[in-house]
């Protein structure tokens, strides 16, 4: 039985597929297995050391100390892409909120509850449309920063409105290049892209290195009349410079779902609740994704969408017995343990090590199951740890 604490609500199409004979979820058990989570922030929380799996029912994981629990050999996984349609759908939302004076439109409507004569109001709105005259987004450039899972649908979505699309994003994987529309242009710079732009979306994790990537420098090099999105996370972007932009005129309007003190009340500012996640679908795909990736480690090891430890995975053998373990991406720890196994004429069916960074992570099928001892063996080799026996 493996005990499963969930923080936050978690949708129930995801929590209906932990299978009930195998599984106890609740939100306060006392010690769980693995931990399943939307946004509570883990940073000061102690996790008891029966916590092998950390999954976020999201695509970010900075309310997790990934750092530390790589070090205590806890795998942390996230949900990438299972939002993704619903932030595109945002994205688009955005960019026609900022072009065709909607906001500001409805505002002017919402002032005019005293008048009660529809001729009257009709007459007046035909005189007033005028100020809130937009602008169409066919045939004007979009530059998407960061092409993953949400920043090539919002290209496609893009190319299919009329507009053009640049990109740029140096850490591109060959997956997500594949499913990059041809139509996209590539630029080689962040520079080189904020010059062409006419609206200007964020689609990159919140780590060191893009903390307020947009900011005093990178704002002077936009258009006058550009518009930035941010629907990804609020340390992107530097809000007192994009006030300072936006107030001399520097940058068109400034949309997101991060609302900060200085951005309140501002005119050439639309921000709204961290609700680029937040559709039903949204919801269920992630838990769904975050739920199907730990029953698939607790059960087979398998790693899957973890931030980490290296994607692995392998077939079970069987009638085997599975071993799988962590370890310090060092030399010789593999040859440790191999001699082991040779030791006490154990044979290995199938096995992947796979690395990333300084840590390693091994699946092995064995024709037989160690004896406690071996075991024993097997967690004490130097680097080794995080040692599991799936029967």
């Amino acid at each position: 039985m493996f005990n499963i604490r969930t923080y936050n609500k978690i949708s129930d199409k995801g929590l209906s597929r932990f299978p009930s004979e195998n599984y106890h979820v609740t939100d306060d058990v006392e010690l769980p297995n693995a931990i399943l989570l939307r946004s509570q922030k883990l940073h000061d929380e102690t996790l008891p050391d029966s916590v092998i799996a950390v999954a976020r029912a999201g695509a970010g994981t900075n309310n997790i100390p990934v750092d530390e629990y790589t070090q205590r050999g806890i795998v942390v996984f996230n949900s990438p892409g299972a939002n993704a349609n619903a932030v595109k759908e945002l994205v688009v939302t955005g960019m026609l909120l900022s072009s065709r004076g909607i906001v500001q439109g409805r505002d002017f409507v919402s002032t005019l509850g005293e008048m009660d004569d529809a001729e009257e109001m009709a007459k007046l709105l035909e005189k007033e449309k005028k100020r809130f005259a937009g602008r169409e987004i066919h045939g004007r450039t979009i530059g998407i920063v960061g092409l993953g899972a949400i920043g090539s649908l919002v290209a496609d979505v893009a190319l299919a409105l009329g507009m053009n699309v640049v990109g740029y994003d140096p850490a591109l994987s060959i997956d997500a290049a594949w499913k990059l529309s041809s139509r996209v242009r590539r630029m080689d710079s962040l520079e080189a892209l904020l010059g062409e732009v006419d609206f200007l979306t964020l689609h990159v994790p919140a780590i060191p290195a893009t903390k307020h990537m947009i900011n005093e420098q990178t704002l002077s090099l936009m258009k006058s009349t550009a518009v930035v999105l941010n629907f990804a996370r609020a340390t992107i972007v530097d809000p007192e410079a994009v006030v300072a932009a936006l107030d001399a005129g520097s940058i068109g309007q400034y949309i997101c779902d991060f609302p900060e003190p200085c951005l309140i009340g501002h005119e050439k500012v639309i921000s709204v609740p961290h609700i680029g996640a937040s559709t039903v679908e949204a919801e269920e795909n992630c838990a769904v994704m975050a739920v199907d990736q730990v029953c698939d480690y607790l059960e087979n090891g398998n790693i899957r969408n973890s931030v980490n430890l290296p994607h692995t995975t392998m077939p079970r053998s069987k009638d085997a017995c599975r071993i799988t373990f962590i370890n310090n991406n060092t030399a010789g720890v593999l040859g440790d343990l191999l001699s082991i196994f040779a030791k006490n004429d154990l044979n290995i069916i199938d096995m992947v090590n796979k690395s990333l960074n300084d840590v390693a992570y091994n699946i092995l099928d064995l024709e037989t199951r160690p004896s406690n001892d071996v075991i024993k063996k097997i967690k004490s080799v130097e680097h080794i740890f995080n040692v599991r026996i799936l029967d």
